[in-house]
């Protein structure tokens, strides 16, 4: 097991390079299944589920080369049709083959996938819409895998239970094979789905809607090849923005590697705890420090909130650091988790360090600050917690010992080398 050793109280600042947006390149990672052509994904981030992914596609017989941040990837030889159990215990994103493998194949059989403890994360959005279309879903009596198979895929309108990222993905992948015209209703639009499809209408399939909550897909007899960039990772540029302003040091990213559209969300409720983004005149997108980080109130003194959803709605990814930059500004604010009902279950760390933290429910915690934090022994849960308590321990005083340093590792790339670069003082011990 893995640990970040970390001495709080020096401040972040520099240029921060932002790499390839973790949660597009995993289904893209899933597409390739689709065509028997070359697929060449750059700007792939360097960590470890797309490492296990990459593992999953060279077991199903597809060629890998990767080469820095480009991996090329060929799936005419594909000779398998059920995923390796101990690799899809690994991730959540090895159901996202479900879809594809099923659509191309005829079948696909794919253990239970794994990935963070952050709630219930329920599959059933899944399988009603790759029904819809031609899919059957079976559970075997272990409860060890679930097996797809592939009649005849037609389009048909589909209304999403819920607004589900992979589920969205799983469907899109699935219907871009389909005969006809398939209408996905109420369907996940953050950037990466976005982006999954701008890759797919490039391999020739025709989806419309781009970016609204109603895909529509005109399901094609094949796919071709693709050279595609993944795009930018938001979520991990907000980590870091807001590790230097909380830090009391000054970060600058290049505004291309965070497009307006994609900040915009973000920007809104960080700019409540008084953390300010600007973009200058060079194109170079900054925080600089004003002054004490101050919480502003809604009208009438009312204790404000930042709540997530479905995008546009603020990120679940970032919901953690959010708390964790509440603790160090002056006031108080509400905090509702409505995704994963146990997400919010880390604030126990940040109360063990010092953190004004009052968890009503599973649900709702309410943070008020500023909170002298000192360094603890702490454990990391899952990915975005884990990045949160890197961020609290930043800004304690003395040393944090963070175990499970190899769960972060699963999302962010190279953590602690590349906040070294911008002047953290932290190590990682194997």
């Amino acid at each position: 097991m893995a640990r970040f050793i970390i001495q709080g109280g020096r401040r972040l600042g520099g240029r921060h390079a932002v790499p390839g947006n973790k949660n597009a390149a995993l289904p893209m990672l899933a597409a390739c299944v689709l065509t028997d052509k070359p697929v060449r994904l750059q700007n792939i981030p360097l960590i470890e589920d797309v490492r296990t992914m990459l593992a999953i596609l060279e077991d199903l017989g597809v060629r890998v080369s990767l080469r820095g941040r480009t991996v090329e990837l060929c799936a005419s030889g594909l000779r398998k049709t059920a995923l390796d159990a101990s690799l899809c215990r690994k991730v959540r994103s090895s159901i996202l083959f479900a879809g594809p493998l099923a659509a191309r194949m005829g079948r696909a059989t794919i253990p239970p996938p794994g990935g963070d403890i952050i709630g219930r994360r329920r599959l059933d959005t899944h399988f009603d819409g790759l029904r819809e279309i031609g899919i059957s879903a079976a559970s075997a009596s272990s409860g060890r895998a679930y097996s797809f198979r592939a009649r005849h895929l037609t389009g048909a309108d589909i209304l999403l239970d819920e607004a589900s990222v992979t589920a969205t993905e799983n469907i899109l992948m699935a219907a871009v094979r389909a005969e006809g015209r398939t209408t996905v209703f109420n369907a996940a639009c953050e950037p990466h789905v976005q982006d999954l499809c701008e890759m797919l209408n490039k391999m020739g399939a025709r989806i419309s809607g781009i970016g609204t909550n109603r895909l529509l897909i005109e399901g094609v007899s094949e796919l071709g090849g693709v050279t595609h960039r993944v795009s930018p990772d938001y979520v991990d540029a907000a980590g870091f923005l807001a590790a230097a302003a909380l830090t009391g040091g000054e970060l600058s990213i290049n505004a291309k590697d965070c497009p307006e559209c994609h900040m915009a969300v973000i920007a809104k409720p960080f700019a409540k705890m008084g953390i300010i983004l600007a973009r200058d005149t060079g194109g170079t997108l900054r925080f600089r420090p004003a002054g004490r980080l101050k919480i502003r109130n809604d009208f009438g003194a009312a204790v404000p909130k930042i709540e997530d959803g479905p995008w546009p709605g603020f990120p679940s990814d970032l919901m953690s650091v959010a708390i964790v930059a509440a603790t160090q500004a002056r006031g108080t604010m509400l905090f509702f988790e409505k995704m994963f009902e146990s997400r919010m279950y880390f604030v126990d760390r940040l109360i063990e360090m010092g953190a004004r933290i009052v968890q009503c429910d599973p649900h709702r915690v309410i943070a008020t600050g500023p909170a002298a934090l000192r360094g603890s022994h702490l454990s990391s849960p899952d990915i975005r917690a884990g990045m949160a308590l890197i961020i609290a321990a930043l800004c304690a005083r003395g040393e944090s010992i963070i175990d499970n340093a190899q769960v972060v590792d699963r999302g962010y790339e190279k953590i602690d080398s590349r906040l070294r670069a911008l002047g953290a003082d932290i190590t990682r011990v194997e």
